[in-house]
């Protein structure tokens, strides 16, 4: 799936259209994994879904991108691309923080599910894999 974004929104809030575009990538991504008998992993691939487009919403600078579900090798890919290259990294937030804590979250959640996550060599896409129930890696 691919959509515009607002553009020039590099940090802070995202714009409402912005949003709704993060919630609709939420939906199909619980939609299509219950599709595939994958409920398991509806909680967290949505949540996943949703910090990784939030992310790159807020710091790709970008107007578009792409998300993409797939499952291949015992694996299901959530992979997130924004047409701008640079390397997200997870941050060490305070305890009051408001934000910051999206890619921790990717981290933890990937991990308990047996997978792993990461960019591509120029930064741009992000993506993680979460072993499918069942299926030993």
């Amino acid at each position: 799936m691919c959509f515009e974004i607002s553009p020039g929104r590099v940090g802070g809030d995202i714009a409402k259209d912005d949003a709704r575009r993060v919630q609709m990538a939420r939906r199909v991504t619980a939609a299509r994994l219950r599709y595939c008998g994958l409920e398991s992993l509806v909680d967290d691939a949505t949540l996943i879904v949703s910090e990784l487009v939030t992310n790159s919403i807020q710091h790709s600078g970008g107007t578009q991108i792409t998300f993409l579900l797939t499952v291949d090798g015992g694996f299901l890919r959530i992979s997130v691309h924004d047409e701008m290259p640079g390397r997200p990294v997870v941050c060490n937030t305070d305890d009051d923080a408001e934000r910051g804590r999206g890619l921790f979250l990717v981290q933890c959640l990937t991990a308990a599910h047996g997978g792993t996550w990461g960019t591509s060599n120029d930064g741009a896409t992000t993506w993680c894999n979460l072993a499918l129930p069942g299926v030993r890696p």
